[in-house]
């Protein structure tokens, strides 16, 4: 579906995407996480040829994405956060402008979405609230019967409710086997309610990039007092951190030392992340 091959680009003398290489399958949800700045956008806009990478490939549904851009545009939708444009426009004009780009555009898809959401189109832009333009720009996206959709914090902004009910058509967008959804988040609770997938960037490089159940599955947490974080189970820990109550650490389970004197259990996405970061960014630790 999609391919992504040592992908580089410059953005200036701080940040750089650095050989970024990873896959979307078919019939699968990618979730992308990494920290504010570590290129999660930058990926998504080179992707889109919003951005020109400096070198590496880009390939979609089997095509060169920058040499085939108008035939692979038509098959994805995109969305990011909230749409923020034509903020004089009422959402009935600029979905009717939008359509004429999709040769597969859906209103009857359009007008039921934004029922779901609650979408006055009738309203202008500028009187959404930010999570209604979340909305309406996942409206837009998810009208024109697209293979791959390609979302940059999808649910930002958006209640609780409405998140499950976005994160439940995502899992029924994918359920034909054959459409794909790459999308970056900082809710990881959204990927362990629905990602296949889980690809952590960090400073413009891949760190993780693996089925988000073995990704779980293979690492445990280890909680404890002071006393018994043993020198073993620290050294073979990814990180450490400790508390006045005593200390959590995450392990591979390949790894794990005996560990009867403390707990463990199965980590989330954001224990991994958040563990994964302290380790690289150790140096700089207080």
């Amino acid at each position: 579906m999609l391919k992504i091959d040592k992908l580089c680009k410059k953005m200036n003398n701080a940040f750089s995407l650095r050989d970024v290489t990873f896959e979307v399958p078919d019939g699968m949800i990618v979730g992308f996480v990494g920290a504010n700045g570590a290129g999660k956008t930058t990926t998504l806009k080179c992707v889109i040829n919003a951005v020109v990478p400096d070198s590496g490939n880009i390939e979609i549904f089997g095509l060169n994405a920058a040499e085939h851009e108008e035939e692979v545009k038509q098959r994805i939708g995109y969305a990011a956060g909230a749409f923020e444009c034509f903020l004089q426009l009422r959402l009935s004009k600029i979905a009717a402008s939008y359509s004429t780009f999709f040769e597969q555009w859906d209103k009857a898809i359009f007008d039921k979405l934004c029922a779901i959401f609650g979408l006055d189109i009738s309203q202008r832009v500028r009187e959404l609230s930010q999570g209604m333009k979340v909305k309406f720009a996942l409206a837009l996206a998810l009208s024109h019967h697209a293979e791959l959709y390609i979302f940059d914090e999808p649910t930002s902004g958006l209640d609780p409710i409405i998140r499950d009910e976005v994160l439940e058509l995502f899992r029924d967008i994918v359920s034909d086997g054959k459409t794909s959804i790459l999308f970056s988040t900082h809710i990881t609770s959204d990927l362990d309610k629905v990602a296949d997938r889980v690809v952590y960037i960090d400073n413009g490089a891949i760190v993780l990039d693996t089925p988000k159940d073995e990704l779980l599955d293979s690492h445990v947490l280890v909680r404890g007092s002071r006393e018994s974080l043993t020198a073993e189970l620290e050294e073979r820990a990814i990180a450490v951190k400790r508390n006045e109550f005593g200390f959590v650490a995450l392990v591979e389970r390949s790894k794990l030392p005996d560990v009867t004197s403390c707990t463990t259990e199965k980590p989330t996405v954001e224990d991994v992340m958040v563990f994964y970061n302290k380790e690289l960014h150790s140096e700089n630790a207080f």
